[in-house]
């Protein structure tokens, strides 16, 4: 062993009683003392900075790198998202869908047509677009049957996180089917044998289980207040609606479709007419189209005026600015403990224990993503691990590669909490605190990670018989 290896092993303990001492504080002034989750995640980060040993001359900078490069992502999506959702809130477009998704499923099964419905959607949309585009349909639904929210909620948010997970073009398992030298094509269609029953388990009977045990009231977030904007309402058409829905769905099919079939060799990422198609398809441009054809098929095309369809998009901004900042802090938080290295020391560490490949990817995956919250660089870096323990293999077939991309996934989602940017997402636009999100997201997500590994390994098992 090296002494540079040796100084990560002796490293890893430490700091991981800081990122566990850090954690342990920011839920204690959250539920206990009532800080607002904001100022308690930049507190907080600031603090495991300076603990961790980042250079003073460098906290400030990594402290808003964090959450700068978190709202880069996630500031835009929301925004647009937000707008799109409160005009077909108060069109009364969500409610001419729920209508119809009522017609055909029937009440008890409204849960389901939602996740079906999150499910198509995001086999192409990134888990936080997909979700808040869905967000007026759900939110309509609820009110529309009554009982708790997370009822309708919890199973469609599910849907879209294993398929963000565990299938192709989705940036994850893309990446680590390049690192592994597995076939996207085989991964995409095992990533759907394990995403699809994963949801059932989770999604849909612990989602089941979810709304009966946490009486979570349907949020206002997309609501005028106090019948504000009622000439807006226009009740249009279910075509109208579908379309809107299923806009940004095909636009970003043309960014990650185009992207697939450029790892495929098919197309040409130099070419000029597939990168505009690409342009067109990146999510933020793609949210933004739809809105302009929103305020066109919903506004103006009813001759409603233009200072009004500014005003119903402008009031959809100030309810998701607390998601929006949160969010960011919590990025923050998550680029703090990448930046004092947590992440590679514990990675190093479990590289040396001498699991099998499959499980050893897992775990370090699974490890990471709890330390430092994100779940592509947990995925990224349990990949780049195990890259040359599989490539230097030459006995893995094409099955068991894809099933060894898939255990990294799993890993890459396992419970998810307070350092990743994603559980403040579900704990804002949900309307949850802090310790419902983690008795029900983080829980979720686990299970995933866990039910996700299991199936993997047993392809990888079977692949392995023959």
């Amino acid at each position: 062993m090296t002494d540079l290896e040796m100084n990560w092993v002796l490293e890893a303990p430490a700091l991981l009683g800081i990122a566990a001492a850090g954690i342990a504080l920011l839920l204690l002034v959250i539920m206990k003392f009532k800080i607002h989750a904001f100022l308690a995640l930049i507190i907080v980060s600031l603090l495991t900075a300076v603990a961790t040993g980042i250079p003073v001359t460098s906290i400030v900078s990594t402290l808003t790198g964090g959450f700068g490069g978190t709202l880069g992502s996630v500031a835009l999506l929301v925004g647009l998202g937000a707008m799109l959702g409160r005009m077909l809130e108060t069109s009364g477009g969500a409610q001419v869908l729920t209508d119809a998704l009522i017609a055909r499923f029937g009440e008890k099964r409204a849960p389901l047509a939602l996740s079906i419905a999150s499910l198509m959607f995001g086999f192409p949309i990134f888990f936080d677009a997909g979700l808040v585009v869905m967000l007026p349909i759900i939110f309509s639904v609820a009110r529309r049957l009554g009982g708790s929210f997370l009822g309708y909620a919890f199973p469609a948010a599910v849907a879209f996180s294993v398929m963000h997970i565990f299938v192709p073009p989705h940036p994850g398992p893309v990446a680590a089917t390049g690192l592994l030298g597995a076939d996207v094509g085989l991964v995409l269609v095992l990533g759907l044998l394990v995403a699809l029953p994963s949801w059932y388990f989770v999604g849909h009977l612990f989602g089941r289980w979810v709304g009966r045990r946490y009486q979570i009231p349907v949020p206002s977030l997309l609501r005028g207040s106090n019948g504000d904007f009622a000439e807006f309402a226009s009740k249009p058409s279910l075509g109208t609606v579908v379309f809107l829905l299923l806009l940004p769905l095909g636009l970003i099919f043309l960014n990650t479709g185009l992207n697939m079939l450029a790892t495929a060799g098919v197309v040409s990422l130099e070419d000029t007419w597939v990168q505009v198609l690409r342009l067109i398809g990146e999510t933020p441009v793609a949210l933004l189209i739809t809105v302009v054809f929103s305020m066109w098929l919903l506004g103006w095309k009813k001759r409603k005026g233009s200072r009004l369809i500014e005003t119903v998009v402008d009031s959809a901004l100030g309810p998701v600015c607390s998601i929006i900042l949160i969010t960011g802090a919590g990025g923050m938080y998550g680029g703090v403990l990448r930046a004092s290295g947590i992440g590679g020391a514990i990675a190093d560490s479990l590289d040396a224990v001498g699991l099998p490949v499959i499980v050893a990817g897992f775990v370090i995956a699974a490890v990471v993503r709890v330390a430092q919250g994100s779940a592509t660089v947990a995925l990224t870096t349990a990949a780049a691990l195990v890259q040359p323990v599989v490539m230097g293999n030459p006995d893995f077939n094409a099955v068991e590669l894809a099933a060894i991309v898939l255990s990294l996934a799993a890993g890459s989602v396992f419970a998810g909490h307070v350092n990743d940017s994603g559980f403040w997402l579900v704990s804002r636009f949900f309307e949850m605190d802090t310790k419902t999100t983690l008795k029900t997201w983080t829980v979720g997500q686990a299970l995933i990670g866990v039910i996700g590994f299991v199936l993997s390994f047993a392809i990888y098992l079977i692949a392995s018989t023959f």
